[in-house]
């Protein structure tokens, strides 16, 4: 079997980088202690459960398809276009640049996996 590095897939677009880029102020900024500016804390909640599932499943959660029944059609179809990104490119936010803003999403949804990451050392979750 022939393996497949990195370089055999095409960079993300700019119409997927600015999807990813709501998604990520949309997560960050309506967190139980945040603003309301893009809606309600429960769309929130499940935008940073998406994005997170994407980051690291294993430790901050996987997503239920079924949340998507709560969230606007505006959001969903920009979860459809990173969805489509994530297929696609096949790398973890962190390789695009966005370490630091879902660290920041993993502050304000993953409270406990946070504060136990700073208690045992650790940086971010791993990402392949």
């Amino acid at each position: 079997m022939e393996q497949i590095s990195h370089e055999d897939f095409p960079p993300p677009r700019p119409d997927e980088l600015a999807a990813l880029d709501r998604l990520v102020q949309i997560a960050n900024s309506n967190t139980p202690a945040g603003s309301m500016a893009h809606g309600s804390t429960h769309q929130s909640m499940i935008v940073a459960d998406f994005l997170l599932a994407w980051w690291d499943c294993v430790n901050c959660g996987h997503f239920d398809l079924t949340s998507l029944w709560a969230v606007d059609a505006e959001t969903v179809a920009d979860m459809q276009t990173v969805f489509a990104m994530i297929a696609r490119v096949r790398v973890y936010p962190d390789s695009l640049g966005y370490q630091e803003a879902f660290k920041a999403i993993m502050k304000n949804w993953r409270h406990a996996l946070e504060e136990e990451q700073a208690t045992d050392g650790g940086d971010a979750p791993a990402a392949a």
